[in-house]
């Protein structure tokens, strides 16, 4: 399983399948079958979510799929943004129905009619909901697992305040919770503000988390949005205030999806298939015995090293099929990126002792029977650290200053050039590049003058071909 930069995208779709996180064979196009060992993969993910949340002074809930045309047009800047992008449901049966319905493409519209029942007074604010849900997009381009999909898994947190300040103090906790989740993860990113005309239909502002994919391309795989009032007007979300007068009240959101997964497999995965951070793999250790002619004293004492891991508190599975090969094994946990393989045959029997195998750097050590425990936790925590510093590594090397269209034109990563902020010059930047500004970065300034027009400026703009 060649991993050429090249081919990025047909190593990827080999990966997935052979590794059998989704099955891509459902009828419908952009939809697919998640499979055991990926569902597994994004429950966990799923789960940190809802801790980290949970902690953070969120409530978790779940709206309905179905939304009201007559609620979805309340917005109408969010209707401009998605109207042809969602898919109708206009029949009940065989009956029309007198008020079409959308599947949701995310949940503002769903959400804020109750919203706007729920909060009466400033002792209900902030109002701080998460829910882990599928939402549908009409996409008419490629689709991609994880990357580009009809229906996805997707993650969305919706908070209400009292002030535009609460609510930008909002986004600031967003951006901590977020450093948190990719950590977790092991994934690179850059924060960059989306610019005015591809912020997200009714936002104020919108913030995007971008990695890079091995390809050079980027891939958007968090978004924090601003929404001031421009949801809070239209479906009436008012408040109470301590002097008897009403205000609109101020909103955010913090959305992920299954696109987490996606930059996982391209960014940690390598020729042999997967490569999992421990803390989100559903195998941490598999137990590989290897028999030779010791096979009942190698089984019993592989049952023995998965209690006693499984007892210390890993995710641990025993290998013992009869049918298979040690080496096919090695392969098959190889592909699906387990994090670290024991290794136990007869003359590690008589040494008293196991063999380790780093999944992220195929290095083999041999440790006594008795450290072993102590062995497992250091190199899980090792190979999360590993896999998070190699990855900023190989994303810093594809972010480029370039002075000059030509050379941003050319460059295969994100090239990074300076940008007086106006959407005339944004504009031909993307044209002349035939790439997109995916934004500017958060807490990167650099002098320098417009590409475009000359102008004196410190704002600088990540130039490149996104997912």
């Amino acid at each position: 399983m060649e991993f050429p930069k090249e081919n990025f995208s047909g190593w990827y779709n080999e990966v997935v399948e052979a590794a059998g996180l989704v099955d891509k064979r459902y009828p419908v196009k952009g939809m697919h079958v998640w499979r055991p060992y990926g569902w597994k993969i994004m429950g966990n993910i799923d789960s940190y979510f809802r801790k980290i949340f949970t902690e953070y002074g969120h409530d978790e809930v779940n709206f309905p799929l179905l939304v009201p045309e007559t609620e979805f047009k309340k917005e109408a800047e969010h209707i401009r943004g998605f109207e042809d992008e969602v898919f109708w449901v206009t029949h009940g049966g065989l009956d029309p129905l007198d008020v079409k319905l959308i599947l949701r493409p995310t949940s503002e519209t769903a959400m804020y009619p109750m919203f706007s029942l729920w909060i009466r007074s400033h002792a209900d604010l902030p109002l701080k909901v998460f829910q882990i849900v599928n939402i549908f997009r009409y996409e008419t381009k490629q689709t991609r697992t994880f990357i580009r999909m009809r229906e996805v898994h997707f993650f969305e947190a919706h908070t209400v305040h009292r002030t535009y300040d609460e609510a930008e103090e909002q986004i600031q906790e967003d951006i901590e919770i977020w450093k948190k989740i990719a950590k977790k993860l092991a994934l690179p990113y850059r924060i960059v503000k989306k610019a005015d005309w591809d912020k997200f239909p009714g936002a104020v502002y919108s913030l995007g988390v971008e990695t890079i994919m091995p390809s050079g391309r980027t891939l958007q795989i968090a978004t924090f949005h601003q929404y001031g009032q421009n949801f809070s007007r239209p479906y009436g979300i008012r408040y109470l205030k301590e002097d008897g007068t009403h205000e609109y009240a101020h909103q955010t959101t913090f959305g992920m999806s299954e696109r987490l997964l996606g930059a996982i497999v391209g960014i940690h995965g390598d020729d042999r298939g997967l490569i999992l951070p421990p803390e989100i793999a559903p195998i941490q250790v598999v137990i590989v015995p290897i028999v030779g002619s010791k096979k009942e004293r190698v089984l019993e004492e592989s049952k023995v090293l998965y209690q006693e891991i499984k007892d210390s508190g890993f995710n641990v599975h025993l290998d013992d099929r009869d049918n298979y090969t040690p080496g096919y094994k090695f392969y098959d946990w190889e592909l699906k990126g387990v994090p670290l393989r024991l290794e136990i045959g007869p003359r590690d029997l008589e040494n008293n002792q196991v063999v380790l195998v780093r999944r992220d750097t195929g290095e083999k050590i041999s440790v006594k029977r008795e450290e072993y425990l102590d062995m497992i936790s250091k190199l899980l925590e090792d190979i999360q650290k590993n896999l998070l510093s190699r990855a900023e590594a190989e994303m810093n090397d594809k972010i480029k200053y370039m002075e000059s269209i030509e050379d941003a034109k050319s460059f295969s990563g994100v090239a990074s050039v300076n940008w007086c902020g106006s959407e005339e010059c944004g504009r031909l930047i993307e044209e002349k590049t035939d790439k997109k500004i995916i934004g500017s970065p958060l807490d990167e300034h650099r002098p320098g003058r417009c590409v475009i027009c000359g102008k004196e400026t410190n704002i600088l703009a990540f130039v490149a071909k996104p997912y």
